[in-house]
């Protein structure tokens, strides 16, 4: 099969790719045509992760006023390679404004920013902030860094560029060619594709020579995933290596990745569901059985990670994920493809000593659907001045949206055009059809809206519970 990947990398040079990523991407090819058992982490070579220490444990053990000397030594990474076109985006998805605070329109990346700037002015910690884009969101995402007037960093990047890769017909392992679109024949390697980057960048060597010891990493799109001094306190503490944010799962997150035990090593092990066997699914999705899962946000330690990439010429041996999909997601019947990824949460078996820290659903608020920014635009959330998004208690209502109507982020905006409705007295919301929102809207219950067969609409100031709109006596 050597020739046929020779194709690749042949491709890989013609568009300027380094050594580094066309080594990595030749470990990922050569996994996917030669090792495909290796696609599953079977249930009976594992053991279930228990007894995590929660964020309220660590809490009550440390020296806050200790704890910023921790904070002193972390620095922050981002991943930021993510266009969001599961939400109809062409750009950034981190430049999809969220919310508004003050009356302006606050985006993911505003309020990053912002909670770097808070933890520098309150605490006075370095905290450098750094964006591993992605060669689609490099362009917009640095135009916004630039013209943030608050925002300065200069000893430490601001960016780095993960690596691309091709996408490989299924049926001949080929690099696909789709002259309608040649860029749609590139693909990201997965958030795995960080240490090789990390790697390449020299980031770890800029870090170390500025007195960093500790590396955060989370989503771009996880706002809750924010600079923690008692986290950074406790994983100084511990000594560890390697640490993994974890959170108890619920029944809403039984098809997420979780952090197992292997019981040949001894060592934690990630476990996504790609890579879970058909007869282990219910064992694995039983969150009894398996009760945390990842929220790939990660605690490193700056030199057992250098070492570690060292070890392995920048090139970590991490499980490879086959993702079948077709050159152009938007169109089914075109060519069938594999995208070979990594992830990055998976690191954490090549670490003796790594752990993890159970927290609370505030450090997990992530937004993959408009489902999910359903929620993070309504009433159940506030911006607070320090860019945290808070609520009450974290705990929030069942959101179903049309997926034919509401899919994509301007059919959504179009149907809201004055703000979601209040969510402050829902338990679920349920939307079939093509409706349309007035002002002051208010869901309550189990809120239904059914399929009209013709586009709807709700008046302002309407309440929409189990019979859907109630009529003006309902009280």
């Amino acid at each position: 099969m050597t020739d046929v990947f020779d194709l690749s990398a042949n491709k890989m040079r013609d568009a300027g790719m380094s050594d580094v990523a066309i080594a990595q991407f030749k470990r990922l090819y050569d996994v996917w045509r030669n090792e495909e058992s290796s696609s599953w982490i079977r249930e009976s070579s594992i053991e279930p992760l228990t007894g995590v220490p929660s964020f309220h444990d660590v809490y009550e053990t440390i020296d806050h006023e200790k704890a910023i000397g921790a904070f002193e030594k972390t620095a922050f990474l981002k991943l930021n390679g993510g266009l969001g076109t599961s939400m109809g985006l062409s750009c950034a998805k981190s430049l999809l404004p969220v919310r508004r605070h003050k009356a302006k329109q606050v985006r993911f990346i505003d309020i990053i920013i912002g909670q770097v700037l808070t933890a520098r002015n309150r605490l006075g910690v370095p905290l450098p902030l750094t964006l591993m884009n992605s060669f689609r969101t490099s362009e917009d995402t640095m135009k916004v860094i630039k013209r943030n007037r608050k925002f300065h960093q200069s000893d430490i990047p601001v960016e780095i560029v993960q690596h691309q890769e091709p996408k490989i017909v299924a049926a001949t392992g080929e690099p696909v060619s789709f002259p309608a679109n040649p860029e749609l024949e590139w693909c990201p390697p997965g958030h795995g594709d960080l240490f090789s980057t990390i790697w390449e960048s020299g980031l770890l060597d800029k870090l170390e020579s500025k007195g960093f010891k500790y590396l955060f990493i989370s989503n771009s799109d996880n706002l809750g995933a924010r600079p923690s001094r008692t986290l950074a306190q406790h994983f100084e503490n511990t000594g560890a290596p390697f640490m993994v944010e974890v959170a108890t799962r619920t029944y809403a997150d039984r098809k997420g990745g979780h952090i197992v035990r292997d019981k040949a090593t001894g060592r934690l092990m990630l476990r996504e569901m790609s890579q879970v066997h058909p007869d282990d699914k219910a064992d694995a999705q039983n969150i009894h059985k398996h009760p945390y899962f990842n929220t790939n946000s990660l605690w490193v330690r700056i030199d057992a990670l250098k070492a570690k990439l060292a070890e392995y010429n920048g090139v970590l041996p991490l499980p490879v994920i086959r993702n079948h999909k077709t050159v152009d997601p938007t169109d089914s019947n075109s060519t069938p493809v594999i995208q070979l990824e990594t992830a990055m949460g998976a690191a954490v078996s090549l670490f003796d000593g790594a752990i993890c820290v159970q927290v609370d659903r505030m450090r997990f608020l992530p937004v993959k659907t408009t489902d999910d920014l359903f929620i993070m635009r309504s009433d159940r959330f506030h911006l607070t001045d320090s860019y945290e998004m808070e609520d009450g208690n974290y705990i929030f209502p069942n959101v179903t949206l049309d997926p034919r109507y509401y899919k994509t982020i301007a059919d959504f905006d179009e149907r809201f055009p004055y703000g979601v409705p209040s969510l402050a007295a829902a338990n679920s919301v349920t939307i079939d059809g093509d409706w349309t929102f007035g002002r002051d809207v208010i869901f309550f219950s189990d809120a239904k809206l059914t399929d009209q067969g013709e586009p709807s609409y709700v008046p302002n100031g309407e309440y929409v519970g189990p019979q859907g709109i109630e009529p003006d006596d309902w009280v």
